[in-house]
């Protein structure tokens, strides 16, 4: 006896979207026997890798300079990231806070209008591919520093605010 399950995805183009369907399905030795087929939402899915820049997301490198970017990379590759040192070496500590939270909008994956501590282990990877993750350690320093009302996650403003500090 086994299940088995299947996602389906469809680009629906008058929409623009993509529509998850699950599909689950017994197997016996005698007979199969369709269970379920039910739509996902896409706030159901999570992802744990920052996903590649669509059209209508903002690159990094429209608001930072690459080499910049890649200087900085290099200088944290073997090193203990230091996000107050990292975004002055990338230039955002001259930014204008408005520019700040364009840079924070690139990182904030989701969209939740957060960067939560899931996501933070992956904030390298915002400003490149070539990013290294942040270790446990690394992650939870950085949520320290910028988590000033301590709900586990950097707001937009807090963020600026690490920034600007």
């Amino acid at each position: 006896m086994c299940f088995e399950a299947a996602i389906k995805v469809l680009l629906c183009p008058s929409s623009n979207s993509l529509i998850f369907t699950l599909s689950l399905t017994f197997l016996s030795s005698h007979s199969l026997h369709h269970l379920s087929s039910c739509p996902l939402s896409l706030s159901t899915l999570r992802c744990t890798h920052p996903p590649l820049h669509s059209a209508d997301k903002m690159a990094m490198t429209d608001l930072l300079k690459a080499e910049e970017i890649k200087k900085a990379l290099d200088a944290f590759a073997a090193e203990t990231f230091d996000p107050k040192k990292f975004f002055e070496m990338v230039g955002m500590k001259a930014m204008s806070a408005e520019n700040v939270k364009k840079v924070f909008q690139v990182l904030d994956v989701d969209g939740s209008g957060f960067i939560e501590e899931g996501e933070l282990k992956f904030v390298l990877k915002g400003f490149s591919q070539e990013g290294r993750d942040l270790t446990d350690a690394e992650t939870s320093a950085f949520l320290k520093a910028a988590d000033k009302d301590g709900d586990g996650k950097i707001g937009i403003d807090e963020f600026e605010g690490l920034v600007h500090e």
